[in-house]
């Protein structure tokens, strides 16, 4: 039981960072299938958490410090907000796992003025699902493609 917590653990960690990392590791690492999913889904939803309660801090006690605000945003970058406006939560909650990372879209959320407890609730219907996609994808997409290269090895 400790050693499968041991190796879920970096899993866990690096799924705080960048969402596909988790399935990826835990495949790496040997670990259960299902044991994979929950790990990844919740070293997301522990980003998601801490950024949702302590991201207004961050950003206005740390980020800001490192990273003045620029006076002139470029066009680029008005043209993303209103984008993600359209889309609103369920859009940015969507792209969190597979293009934004798990501090990032909740920092997006945050930033866009949506309540706690709707990220939380979205960004854990999000993690859940591609928590299951990704990890069966790593998972099977893996044997397949083993399969195939030695189906075209020379003997």
């Amino acid at each position: 039981m400790w050693e499968e917590i041991l190796r879920a653990l970096p899993v866990y960690l690096m799924s705080m960072l960048k969402f596909i990392f988790g399935p990826v590791l835990g495949k790496a690492a040997g670990l259960n299938l299902f044991t994979t999913m929950l790990v990844t889904a919740g070293g997301m939803m522990t980003a998601v958490f801490a950024f949702t309660y302590f991201g207004k801090f961050i950003r206005e006690k740390i980020l800001n410090r490192f990273f003045p605000e620029k006076t002139n945003e470029p066009k680029q970058n008005k043209k993303i907000v209103v984008v993600l406006k359209k889309y609103g939560l369920a859009g940015i909650a969507f792209l969190t796992p597979i293009i934004l990372t798990p501090i990032g879209g909740t920092l997006l959320a945050v930033g866009l003025g949506n309540r706690r407890d709707k990220i939380i609730l979205y960004m854990l219907i999000s993690g859940g699902i591609w928590s299951v996609v990704l990890t069966l994808a790593v998972y099977f997409g893996y044997d397949a493609l083993l399969e195939l290269i030695k189906k075209f090895q020379p003997v």
